[in-house]
């Protein structure tokens, strides 16, 4: 059935002749998402809402699961094609009972957008103990996209989009310890180790759906002005990172090296639309195409080897089951 990305054997660009600054306009350009149907977490803010509103100007029909419903039908007001349903990422039941409700609509399942994420948070756990960015990053994507799967095998040719970052790259998955039991916990590498989970569970999904035209995507968004995802950083954080001045103003090169909105949801629009995918799956995309293997040791562009591992993979799979209490078999 096709190649397969482990250990990085598709990871390179493609010309997909998008790049940094190309927007979600520009990469959706003469797609017509007419009677497709959608499901974007997290798409009542930043590049999720971008992402929302992109589909559903295309024609698709996008339904938004958000924790906060008043919240979510404010951003979405005006927007045609959305339907609004309620869930939280950190309660596995709420997960279960809007995948149910829509199962029941009889309806495929042509993309799912796995946007919805937290990062730069102090040491939560949910209801089991599992930290709070493994839970909502990567677990809960784990399990909604499980429960989802007889929708997605209907629709007889869909993606899944998984939203990951450059981020995977502070840390690789810790089977050891995923939820800081007996290790310090650190955000940044809780927030690392989620991301790459990420990419592991793409790469396996990918590998494991193909066969039935299911094909998943990482997507790097890029570093973006004026989403919600920093808004319980410490000031001190963005200092050490080298982010702000000692009074707390924003470097201005850093400034200039943000995406706009529009620029960090193209390449999830991209990996969700692109007839240049159809045959490839399981990678790591960033600026409009395949990104390449990281080749430096320190924070770079691309992706790390360790999170396109095979062997880590399917541990990871077979961990998620065992930590989600579900049997996710593709057949």
């Amino acid at each position: 059935m096709g190649l397969n990305n482990y250990q990085g054997a598709l990871q390179k660009p493609i010309g997909s002749g998008f790049n940094a600054k190309s927007t979600t306009s520009e990469v959706i350009k003469n797609s017509n998402l007419t009677g497709k149907i959608a499901i974007v977490t997290g798409g009542n803010t930043g590049i999720g809402l971008e992402t929302a509103k992109t589909l559903a100007a295309a024609g698709a029909t996008v339904i938004i699961p958000a924790r906060d419903a008043e919240k979510a039908k404010r951003n979405l007001a005006g927007i045609a094609n959305i339907e609004l349903e309620t869930m939280d990422l950190m309660n596995p039941d709420s997960i279960d009972a809007f995948a149910e409700k829509f199962l029941t609509s009889n309806r495929p399942l042509h993309l799912l957008i796995n946007n919805a994420g937290i990062m730069w948070v102090p040491l939560r756990r949910d209801h089991r103990g599992f930290e709070s960015q493994l839970a909502t990053n990567y677990l809960a994507q784990f399990q909604l996209t499980a429960k989802l799967w007889p929708a997605l095998k209907n629709a007889n040719g869909a993606r899944v989009v998984n939203v990951s970052s450059q981020g995977h790259q502070f840390a690789p998955f810790d089977f050891d310890d995923p939820n800081f039991i007996t290790r310090e916990y650190e955000t940044l590498q809780g927030y690392g180790q989620s991301k790459t989970a990420v990419n592991l569970f793409s790469l396996e999904l990918d590998n494991r759906g193909k066969m039935f035209n299911v094909r998943t995507y990482a997507v790097h968004p890029g570093s973006i002005g004026g989403t919600e995802l920093s808004r319980e950083a410490p000031l001190e954080l963005f200092k050490q990172m080298g982010f702000c001045d000692a009074e707390g103003n924003i470097l201005p090169e850093i400034t200039a090296s943000l995406k706009t909105i529009p620029q960090g949801a193209a390449t999830t629009v991209w990996c969700a639309t692109n007839p240049m995918l159809n045959t490839i799956g399981g990678v790591y995309c960033e600026d409009g195409d395949i990104a390449a293997l990281a080749t430096e040791s320190s924070f770079s562009s691309g992706v790390r080897a360790y999170s396109l591992d095979e062997n880590s993979a399917k541990r990871l799979w077979k961990l998620s089951e065992e930590m989600t209490n579900l049997s996710f078999n593709i057949e």
